[in-house]
């Protein structure tokens, strides 16, 4: 008799304990984007741009975000799919960096995850984001990966923040030119 209590209780303790050691959670990406702009929001979810991205199709929702940019769709598309190869390495080589630190902390400014309280959470989150989104693509990242690898449910997108930025650059072109190509060299070297 006492050996069945004790059996029992051995296989309940297994039961209750195994879940916590073979039922790892699944680390949370990026569902949807959430763009504000002064006390007007909008949602848009991560894979209905992804398809947009990808083929073209968009939904009622994403159309009318789209249609407020006032860029055409193939221009959009363009910019969703651009393409940076970089080596992981070097990716994080660049994220722990002096200038990786200063670019990392002024956008997270315009983009952060929800009850973000500093921005040294939006920081570490895009941190995460871009390393994780060159992993989903294998060595190259684009705005969709980005997203995709973002590590919180929803990304906040704030358009006056990002207003204020575009007037101080002249195009995002030479800012991603000059983030992409500078620091890139200088720490190949390294």
């Amino acid at each position: 008799m006492n050996f069945n209590k004790f059996f029992i209780f051995k296989i309940f303790f297994i039961l209750v304990i195994s879940p916590l050691f073979y039922n790892v959670p699944k680390a949370n990406t990026a569902e949807e984007i959430k763009i504000t702009y002064s006390i007007f929001s909008r949602t848009i979810k991560v894979n209905s741009l992804k398809n947009f991205a990808k083929e073209g199709k968009s939904t009622r929702q994403l159309r009318r975000i789209l249609k407020a940019t006032g860029s055409p769709d193939k221009e959009i598309r363009t910019v969703l799919n651009k393409d940076f190869e970089v080596p992981i390495t070097i990716a994080s080589k660049l994220v722990y960096s002096e200038i990786g630190n200063v670019f990392l902390t002024r956008l997270s400014s315009i983009i952060y995850p929800p009850r973000a309280t500093d921005k040294r959470t939006g920081m570490l989150a895009l941190r995460s984001s871009v390393v994780q989104g060159i992993n989903i693509g294998n060595g190259k990242i684009n705005l969709v990966k980005f997203f995709e690898g973002y590590p919180t449910k929803t990304v906040i997108l704030d358009v006056n923040a990002l207003s204020k930025v575009m007037n101080k650059v002249e195009s995002i072109s030479e800012l991603l030119t000059f983030f992409t190509n500078s620091p890139l060299e200088k720490i190949k070297t390294n």
